[in-house]
């Protein structure tokens, strides 16, 4: 089924990168071995689209959190298969404090549903935003500011001295500011 086609599915495709960010945090690193992030979020996505009726009505704060249950259950079920049955009771805890997480990275916070709602569209423009980064100054920012390790701790993850890492970081967070006002740019532009 094309977006064009069905313009409720074309809502979801926005969400892509916002749930890849999410699994990328989550996934424990002995899975992240046999489950490619894009696997588990292609798999979220197709069961949102096989029940895209329940989005009717709903804006894209709810639909966030609506997708965010899927992914649960889509890494629920990729634990149990891949170990035996054994399942993962903080998965659901995890993806929301990751969520949280992400949310942190943008100022302020929303009370009313036009704020929240305004927030969810600015959380998919930095899950966007993060993915056009090269590789390593996405990784580093992301560990920083996502997992909240230490410079130190970055370095000895990624085998980069604290300079290094302390150089991608600005340099990521420079150019998600940019790429963050760009889009801020082309909503205001009349």
């Amino acid at each position: 089924m094309s977006n064009a086609a069905n313009p409720t599915g074309g809502r979801l495709e926005r969400f892509r990168n916002y749930l890849r960010l999410l699994v990328r945090q989550q996934l424990d690193p002995q899975l992240a071995n046999k489950l490619d992030p894009s696997d588990a979020v292609q798999e979220t996505l197709l069961r949102a689209y096989q029940n895209l009726a329940d989005i009717d009505g709903r804006n894209d704060a709810e639909i966030a959190a609506w997708l965010r249950q899927i992914l649960v259950n889509s890494l629920t079920d990729a634990v149990r298969h891949f170990h035996a049955g054994r399942r993962s009771i903080d998965l659901e805890v995890s993806i929301e404090n990751s969520s949280g997480r992400l949310e942190s990275l943008l100022a302020g916070s929303g009370a009313t549903p036009s704020e929240a709602l305004h927030r969810q569209e600015q959380l998919i423009a930095l899950a966007n935003a993060l993915f056009e980064l090269p590789d390593d100054q996405r990784v580093v920012v992301e560990l920083k500011h996502l997992q909240g390790l230490t410079v130190s701790e970055i370095g000895t993850e990624v085998g980069r001295s604290r300079a290094s890492v302390a150089g991608l970081l600005r340099r990521g967070l420079e150019r998600l500011r940019e790429l963050l006002e760009e889009v801020e740019d082309r909503e205001t532009a009349p």
